[in-house]
């Protein structure tokens, strides 16, 4: 299925304002922009690929504001979508969100997946916390 192209451009333009609100460091606005774009979508919501990337960026948004329940929320939705199961960065954010919400036992398992898919270079701009928490595992 595809979307209609009107609707998928109003997205992607969604999206982008989200994207330079970020990298200002306007978090909140972004995260309007993210959930404009989302509402957008039709139902079932994940269904649709462009989904995945919107409840990404919705949660990469929510776990640098250090709403870290809202980010879990976000990327479980995200890993629900088409090709989240088997994104790195997904299972890397849901693993640090989880980290931060205090549910070691799960972290460690998204943060595994995430290891085993790509190796300890995603790891590089991360704090060492997460990494040690999986490192013994390895």
């Amino acid at each position: 299925m595809e979307l209609d192209d009107q609707v998928y451009k109003q997205i992607l333009q969604l999206c982008k304002e989200g994207d330079a609100l970020t990298e200002k460091g306007q978090i909140i606005k972004a995260i309007e922009s993210y959930t404009a774009a989302l509402e957008l979508v039709p139902l079932p919501k994940n269904n649709w690929e462009t989904s995945t990337w919107i409840y990404t960026a919705l949660g990469d948004a929510y776990f640098h504001n250090n709403s870290y329940e809202m980010a879990k929320s976000n990327f479980y939705n995200a890993l629900n979508c088409p090709d989240g199961i088997s994104n790195p960065f997904i299972l890397l954010r849901l693993g640090e969100s989880l980290f931060e919400c205090g549910e070691l036992a799960k972290a460690k398992d998204y943060l595994l997946r995430a290891y085993m898919l790509e190796g300890y270079k995603i790891y590089f701009s991360e704090d060492d916390k997460y990494f040690e928490l999986i490192k013994d595992m390895i």
